[in-house]
Order: C-alpha cells, then sequence, then structure tokens
C-alpha cells in the first residue's frame, strides 16, 4: 500500500490558477473522496499526480505506481484494439498475457470469453469495467478514478461504484475518488475533501465532513446532494 501526497502543489494555465496551493494526502489503502463542482480543480489535480500536468510548484509523491480510470469510458479504449489487448498493453514485461487478461477481466465480473471483442461491442458500464482492468495491468498502488460513473445510465452507476468500491478493498488500493456528486463520493469515501476555485476548503473523515460540515460551500453541496444515492445493488 501507498500514500499519494500532494504538497503546496499549484497548476497555472497562464494568468489561470486551476489548483491553488492545494495540499493532501491519499493515506494507504483509504478512498479519499474529492468533491466540487466542474471548473473547480479536481481533475487538473488528478492530471498532475499521473504526469498528464507539470504543477506550477509543488510536489507530489507516491511510493508506488498511480494509475487512472478516466470519465469517458468511450474515449478512454482504443476502438481498433481488442479489450484484451488494450488490458495486455498496460502490462509489464514477462508477465504471462493470457492468462493475466482472464483473470483482470473475471476481477471486474466480465466474461474472459470477450478479451477478443471490440469496445464497440461492450455497454457503457462494460466499458468502464475493461478500463479498471486495464488500470489494474499495471499493478499500481494508488488509483485515481475520475468522474468515472458520469457518464454511465444511473441504472449501471451503482454496479460499477460496487465494483470500486469491491476491488480498492480486496486489492489494498490507495485510491483518489474524484466527483461532482457528494452522494456518489459518500457512498464509497474513508475520507473527503471538498473542493472549491482551485483550493481544498475542507477535508476529514468521511462522517465527520458530511454530519458536521464547517464549510458554507460543504453545507450547499450537502443541501443539493440526494439523501439516498440511486440503487447501488449490483445489476
Amino acid at each position: 500500500m501507498s500514500e499519494l501526497v500532494f504538497t503546496n502543489v499549484t497548476v497555472r494555465f497562464g494568468h489561470h490558477t486551476a489548483v491553488d496551493d492545494v495540499s493532501l494526502t491519499v493515506p494507504a489503502g483509504q478512498v479519499m473522496g474529492l468533491v466540487g463542482e466542474s471548473g473547480s480543480g479536481k481533475s487538473t489535480l488528478a492530471a498532475t499526480a499521473v504526469g498528464l500536468r507539470k504543477p506550477t510548484s509543488g510536489h507530489i509523491r507516491a511510493d508506488g505506481k498511480v494509475q487512472m480510470v478516466f470519465q469517458d469510458p468511450y474515449s478512454s479504449l482504443d476502438p481498433r484494439m481488442s479489450i484484451g489487448n488494450s488490458i495486455a498493453e498496460a502490462m509489464p514485461r514477462g508477465t504471462d498475457k493470457k492468462a493475466e487478461v482472464a483473470r483482470l477481466l473475471e476481477l471486474v465480473n466480465l466474461d474472459p470469453g470477450r478479451a477478443t471483442a471490440l469496445p464497440a461491442r461492450l455497454s457503457g458500464g462494460q466499458r468502464q469495467r475493461v478500463a479498471l482492468a486495464r488500470a489494474l495491468a499495471g499493478n499500481p498502488r494508488v488509483v485515481i478514478a475520475d468522474e468515472i460513473t458520469s457518464a454511465l445510465d444511473v441504472s449501471v452507476q451503482g454496479a460499477v461504484l460496487n465494483l470500486v468500491r469491491d476491488l480498492q478493498r480486496q486489492l489494498g488500493l490507495s485510491m483518489l475518488f474524484i466527483s461532482h456528486n457528494l452522494a456518489v463520493v459518500r457512498y464509497v469515501s474513508d475520507r473527503i475533501a471538498v473542493m472549491k476555485a482551485g483550493r481544498i476548503v475542507e477535508e476529514g473523515p468521511a462522517g465527520q465532513v458530511l454530519e458536521d460540515p464547517q464549510h458554507e460551500y460543504t453545507r450547499e453541496l450537502l443541501a443539493a446532494a440526494p439523501r439516498r444515492h440511486t440503487r447501488l445493488e449490483a445489476s
């Protein structure tokens, strides 16, 4: 298990500051939910953790490999490549790729016999499962999930959330789970950080943040969130 630590991270695009002096720790083996409105800087912070953006200042530390699962399962997979090959592409050299692809597909509750299928033959929920398997193929110690249910039908969001929670516990992963939906973050997180205009305005154990929010913005998010999340039974 590995911590993911952001220390005084700032990211600027020209005169615009997307991330403003953020210090945040994703504890080893836990899920840190990061919630905030679109444009608050959540995805930019995630992109810096996997090297897609360079911080203007500050630094990021992870003791092991960090992998990211992106929002859109339709664009995150090569449409010309079978799902088995997409997963195998992320594996370390020397891996028995056929056996490992089968194991990972079973891990995300997909039939290993579908390894030769193209992404177009899968539903959105199934593609997101493939994206999860692909992220796990690199043997990461930290996984960043960036709005991974927001592009899915409501009817399948719960099944994917259940899978994410089960995989995190089973594999002992550290996870930064990003969403604009506080109801979703509430369901999967051990701790919650609230981001507004590039800054972390509140952070703490999930129960504490949800039951006794200290910042007005957190209270606004709570007031806007559904009291109960859409049915979370696997479908």
